[in-house]
Formats: C-alpha cells, structure tokens, sequence
C-alpha cells in the first residue's frame, strides 16, 4: 500500500535555484572528514552521473524546473488546488540534523513521498549520492540536491504514487526501492504483546526477517532498544555505514523498526545505537537467528527452508511424562565429541552411536552462539542463534532430526541466568543497563565476571520465556536442561553481607527469579506437548519439580519443572567410591542417604561434565586401587546407580572408562577403543557394559515406572556397612520385582543372605558387572537361584547369592 499523505509538511518557505559550485564547496567543508574526500569527488563528477541517468532513463526534469510538466503516473492525479501556496521540500534544520546525527524517532514521517501544499514532496536521504531521481510509471524527476546526502523535489501532484529511486553513485546507477514509502511491518497486536512482555513468539516479531512487504521483497528489521535516541541498519549491503539507514520508533513500546528492500538471507548487519549520552555503539542483533563465525560477531539474515522429518517421533513425545518414562541420557559437548565435524556430519555418526548404547536421550551443552569456545557454551551472546562454529541453523535442525528419527530425545542446556560483559552484545545494549539490573549489586554475577538478567522486567522476562519456546518450537529440541537454578533463586548467592538486599518480605530469595521460572515452566508445558525441563538446582529449595500452582511449606509455589538434578547423590556417592574400600565402612551413609529425600523431587542422577574436568579426574580415574580395580569400581557404581531412582546421566567419555579429564580442545580419548591398543579390550568392557544396562533398564518397567513413588522402591539391606554391602527392590506399578546388589568390597562374597519376597519362586540374574565379556572375574550366578523358607531382613523368605567383589548384580523373576 502506498502510505497516507501526510496532512502537514514544512513551514512554506521561497524555493531555491539549483546549487552553484561554491556553495558545493562549502557543502564539502560541512560534511565529516570521512566523507569529505568522497563529497569533493560528487561536486566534480555531477555532470557525469546526471549524464549516465539521462542516458539510462532518457531524459529527465529537475521538480524545480519542470513542475509545470504534465506526467504520466500509476496513480495520475489532478493538480491541486490554486489555493494551495507551494512550498520548500527540503528538509529543516532540526531534521536533517537528527537524520545526521542517527537521533531522528521517526525518518518516515519526513524522508520518502508526502503530501504537502502544493503537491507532493519527495525526499531521499544518500550519503555519498550523486543525484537521486525519482521514477513513477513514465514520471521522471530529478531531486535537488541539498546537502549532505539530502535530496528533495515537489511534483503538483494530488495524491502521493507508488515510485522508486534511480541514485546515481560515482561509476555506478542504482534502481531502487524507497525505504520510506513503506508501513511499519509490525502491527498492533505485536506492540501490545511486547509491550506487556507476553510475546511468546517474540522472534517472529524482532530480529531479521526475509518478507515480502506490499509486493517488495527484502527484510525486516526490528529491535528493542527504549533507551536509544536512535538506532540504524548497518551490514554489508550500506558497507556498514548505517547513515542512510535510520530506523523508526513505534510508539511507547521501544521497539525499533525498517523494511529494507532488496536485502535477504546471507546478509550481515548490526544495529548502529546512538546512546543516550550521544555517543554511538554497534551492536548485533538479540534476536538474531544465525551469526558470523566466531571470533566474527556479526549476526546474519537467516531464512530456514528446512523440512523436517521426525513427525512420527513428535506424534509420540507425550505419551508418557518423563518422569513415568525410560529415560537415560547420553551428555555431550557437540564441538569435541569429534573435533571437527559439522551438524551434518555429526548426525552421519551421532544418532547411531547413541542408539547403539541404548540412551534415550543425548543433552547438548550449550548450544546457543557464544564467543568464547573455553567458556563450553555457558556465556551467551546469540541466545536465538545455534552456533555457527559448526554449521549454520538448518544444518542443527538436520542434526535433531536425525536424532529423533534414530528414536533418541534432544535435550539442551539453557543458560537464563547471566550473560557476558562483551561491548558489542547484550551489556548496557541501549547506552543504559537494559537486560542487567539497573542495581550494579544486583547485576553483577560475582562468580562468573557476567551479568545477571534483570528477571523483574517484563520484556527481559519475556526475552527468555520466549527463547525456550523458541527452542523447542522452532528446533523440536524435547527439553530444556536450565543451568545454574541456585545462582538465580537467592539473592545473597555467593554474596558476602552488605553485598545484597533482602527482599520486600526480608527474605534471601529473588522473588522476580521465582516468577521468572514459573512463567518459563507454565508457558513451555502449555505450548510444547511431551516437553521436559530439568533444573540444575544444588540447594534444597522446596518445590523445583512441583507445580506452580500448588504451594508448600515455604508459602511459594512451585518452580514448575519436570526433573531436577540430584546433585547430594552425585557428590555423597561419588565421595564414598572414591575411598579405599578399607575405610567405606566408615562412610556407608554417604551411599544410602540419597533415599532419605529421594522422593522429594523428581530426580535426574548426574554424573556430567563438571564432575570429570578441572582437577576432579574422569570417573574411572577417582576410583582407588589399580587399574583392574579402579574399572571394577565404575562397573559396581553405573549398575548400582542405573538402579537407583531416578533417570541416569552420563557424560561423554565416561561410557568407556577415559582415564584423562576432558578437554574441550580434543574430547573422548577415542583411540583407547583402537583394536590395535592394548587396553582396548578393557574399555570396550565398559561400553559394553553401558550397553546392556540401558537395554536391560528399558526392557524393565520397574526400574523407571515409579520413580517418583516410594511405592517403587524397598531395602533389602541399607545398614550392613560393615560388608560394603546395599541390596533393594525395584518394583513395578504391578509389583514385578527387580532385585539390584551391590558389594562394594574387594571380595568375594559366598552364599550371602538376603530377605526377597515369599511369592517368588525363583530369582534369575540379568546383570553382573563382574561378567569377564566386561572386563570382571567373570564370578557369576549362573543358574535360578530359589528362595528358603528361612526369613531374613524382616523377610518371609531369603535367598543365598554369590556376591562378586567390587560388583553389582540385578536379578529378576525367573
């Protein structure tokens, strides 16, 4: 549609004749020293470029000199009325300062084609022009030229016509859309939404997006910057000179806005931000979906064209929650786990290694851009765009396509809780603290050098609730795995007294932080059918996993999310392991107390990568004794921990006993699987292992139906610290055993007794740690071991087992 005329213009004033060669030469001198060189070169080359149009268009009419010329237009109209006393197109002093200075709220409303006394105005604003002409079906009128990039004309027309601009460059003629002409490409229901801060799509809305706009392709661009006296489009296609480019301020919302004709995907651009104080910074796009390779932080217009292929495995992603669910995940650093493969690549070899362990799940380490590898993806400055370290986004859709149709969830780490201090990304974005809290006490994260979001600000609240939509809507990504919980849930988190405020009640909890995941949680589980999030939560807070609606002890509702990361049994459990079997006596609570609130919460077991980097070892290598043992040990933990309640986590590496920590720089020490390695046969063991309890725990109801009910869970033996020694049932909704024993000694274990139920006729083994095809001593009970009517551990019946020495056994139901 072409825009309303405008009902006002100008002050009426004389109109001026055509510049003379000085006045050109004082014009030169006004402009910056950057485009001095370029301004002198346009005075001397007028003639030529004004030649080269005629010669392109045929030849044309300056609006002072032939305004009394009839013209041939789309929307033809009759002169206006005689009344009407003609006025100067030219722009004002005020506007033609803003437009220069990049402080101007609203560029349409004086540059392109307006109505005015006497017809219609047109002006163009092209720093370094030569001469701008306007086109309209057979209308040909060569602008004024009035300094400074400024271009203007006034045509005796009635009504302002559909048109397009011939700009004459040194060497080169363009024909082009206006910019101006154009409706904001926003409408009302968008600006209202961002303005209560509950767009939940609000990437559809902000960012970089390839449209076609009253019949014009091109992009739009939009960005929230409420503290900016203005902000620009810069990218390769204006040689990042945003000068021309100015966008305009919709209403109160501090959202920004421009249609930028001819410009489409592949496109590098930054916003150009005139701050408050004048000064003016380039920033890249929050919203931006793709971006430049780092060290290059450019973002980049990104239009997706994938088809996706896994409606099969999102038909059925809601039958079963997840904590009534298998669900054993596989976690991974995408740049290391083989340095140097793409998305692509990594889904030629991902799913099926996966697949072949028997995980239900990988979760990614961050996988939203960041500039610093180093930091593992925890420091985010593109937080709508995938890497492009490794590929661009449709190539990450490929990879989570892959997956699905290989049968294994996607879930992701998100990181809400702070973001870098980088001066071309989220801090102080708009000249003022805008995502950060305003209080420097409040936005400064004293662990990490970041900052924190401002989660008591709607449209920061709405960023991120949008984001984690925007992930699972537009990846199909399963679950969000939400990094560092605690940091964000009390104010006083690694804070000394008088570095921090209480709250309105007193109290240490950041209550905009509560409301903040709340919000996320309620959103994501209405919007994204069979979705989990799981919280990396290392306190006690009351209520992680129960839902927002349902309050407890502490009056707070809860947090709203699926599972929570069980990180007292990953640092109890792994403290036990880690001391020689001699002294575990002495510490058997550190492996039994995990069931004293395991029905708390809905748990995640993590063994992940915090736990194998830093000094902390790989899990093998924190185990005591020699390298026979140290691998017996992993084997007895993984049985006794995929056994355990709640879902397993294992961090790449682990699955195959790596003895060096994990380095970013080169991953899993995959050649210790070489057949052509000694030790080969020793890790492949515990692959092996990794292997078959994945198959068995899914093949066995027990062992995750009931995971949140302690109906599904029964000691056998909690107390026999003196034996090293835990045994308990697993049952499943029907009561179908399945009986898991763990001897943590480094001996055998003859004919040891337990107490099993009375109605089982006998017990056969499914599972020993200690089979040599894993590496063990291969000290199995081999046959249907039957119970005795003699009771024990408050027991009808019991039965007698061989236990293997640093080893756990399952046995189900012959």
């Amino acid at each position: 549609m072409t825009p309303r005329p405008s009902s006002s213009g100008p002050e009426p004033r004389k109109t001026t004749g055509k510049k003379t060669a000085q006045a050109a030469e004082k014009a030169v001198a006004n402009k910056s020293p950057a485009k001095k060189a370029t301004a002198k070169k346009a005075v001397a080359k007028k003639a030529t470029a004004k030649k080269a149009v005629a010669n392109k268009k045929g030849t044309q009419k300056t609006a002072t000199e032939k305004t009394a010329t009839k013209q041939a237009a789309p929307r033809e109209a009759v002169a206006p009325p005689r009344a009407e006393v003609a006025v100067s197109p030219a722009l004002d002093a005020g506007d033609r300062e803003r437009l220069l200075a990049g402080t101007h709220h609203d560029p349409h409303a004086v540059l392109g084609a307006h109505r005015v006394p006497g017809g219609v105005a047109f002006r163009a604003f092209r720093p370094y022009a030569l001469a701008v002409t306007v086109l309209s079906g057979k209308l040909r009128v060569e602008l004024h030229d009035d300094g400074d990039g400024f271009f203007s004309g006034l045509v005796p027309l009635a009504e302002v016509p559909l048109h397009r601009l011939l700009v004459a460059y040194e060497g080169t003629v363009q024909e082009v859309e206006d910019p101006y002409r154009f409706l904001p490409t926003l409408g009302e229901l968008d600006l209202h939404l961002i303005g209560e801060g509950r767009h939940e799509q609000l990437w559809r809305a902000l960012g970089a997006h390839p449209a076609t706009h009253d019949g014009v392709a091109g992009t739009r661009f939009a960005v929230w910057a409420p503290n900016a006296r203005g902000v620009r489009v810069a990218g390769g296609f204006n040689f990042w000179d945003g000068t021309g480019h100015p966008m305009r301020s919709l209403g109160s919302t501090g959202v920004w806005e421009l249609f930028l004709p001819g410009v489409g995907a592949g496109e590098l651009y930054k916003f150009e931000i005139t701050r408050p104080d004048g000064s003016r910074t380039f920033r890249a796009d929050p919203l931006a979906r793709r971006t430049e390779v780092p060290p290059a932080t450019s973002s980049v217009v990104h239009d997706s064209d994938y088809t996706w292929g896994d409606e099969e495995w999102l038909a059925h992603r809601a039958d079963a929650p997840a904590h009534e669910a298998p669900m054993s995940v596989y976690e991974v650093h995408l740049p290391s786990w083989r340095p140097g493969l793409t998305y692509r690549q990594l889904a030629e070899q991902l799913p099926a290694y996966v697949a072949d362990l028997g995980f239900t799940h990988v979760e990614l380490m961050p996988v939203a851009e960041h500039p610093f590898g180093g930091s593992w993806g925890y420091q985010v400055t593109g937080f709508y765009a995938p890497t492009a370290r490794l590929g661009d986004p449709d190539d990450f859709k490929y990879l989570v396509d892959r997956l699905h149709r290989a049968g294994i969830g996607v879930l992701m780490d998100w990181v809400p809780a702070h973001f870098p201090r980088d001066d071309w990304a989220l801090a102080e974005f708009d000249g003022r603290p805008l995502y950060e809290h305003s209080d420097p006490l409040r936005a400064a994260h004293p662990d990490w050098g970041t900052l924190e979001f401002d989660f008591g600000r709607r449209e920061v609240r709405n960023f991120l609730v949008a984001n984690a939509v925007y992930w699972c809507e537009e990846f199909h990504i399963d679950g969000l795995r939400v990094d560092a919980v605690a940091s964000m849930l009390y104010l006083d988190y690694s804070r000394e007294p008088g570095q921090w405020t209480p709250n309105e009640h007193g109290g240490r909890e950041n209550l905009d932080a509560v409301a903040f995941l709340q919000e996320m949680n309620a959103t994501l589980y209405r919007r994204v059918p069979g979705v989990v999030t799981v919280a990396e939560e290392s306190t006690a807070w009351d209520g992680v996993t129960r839902a927002t609606h349902h309050k407890g002890p502490s009056g707070f509702g809860g947090l709203g999310f699926g599972l929570k990361w069980n990180m007292g049994w990953m640092h109890d459990s792994l403290e036990y392991m880690s001391r020689e079997p001699v002294h575990r006596t002495y510490h058997h609570g550190e492996l039994t107390f995990s069931m004293v609130y395991a029905y708390s919460e809905n748990y995640v077991l993590p063994i992940s990568h915090d736990e194998v980097v830093h000094g902390k070892k790989s899990l093998v290598s924190k185990m005591p004794g020699d390298w026979w043992q140290q691998r017996a040990n992993e084997r007895a933990y993984l049985g006794w921990m995929w056994a355990h309640p709640g879902k397993q986590l294992l961090f790449m590496g682990q699955e195959f006993a790596q003895g060096a920590e994990w380095s970013e720089a080169h991953g899993p020490d995959w050649w210790l699987l070489d057949p052509e390695y000694g030790a080969a046969a020793d890790h492949r063991g515990v692959r092996d292992l990794v292997r078959d309890l994945n198959t068995v725990y899914r093949a066995t109801p027990a062992l995750w139906r009931r995971d949140t009910h302690p109906s599904g869970f029964a000691w056998v033996v909690g107390d026999a610290a003196d034996d090293d020694v835990v045994a308990f049932l697993r049952l499943d909704a029907d009561g179908t055993p399945l009986l898991a024993v763990s001897n943590f000694a480094p001996v055998v274990r003859s004919g040891y007794r337990l107490g099993v139920p009375e109605d089982i006729p006998a017990w056969h083994e499914v599972l020993n740690t200690d089979a040599a095809r894993y590496g063990g001593g291969d000290v199995l009970n081999p046959h249907p071991v039957k119970p005795d009517a003699q009771g024990w551990h408050g027991r009808p019946a019991s039965i007698r087992l061989t236990l293997p020495p640093l080893a756990t056994v399952w046995l189900r139901p012959a």
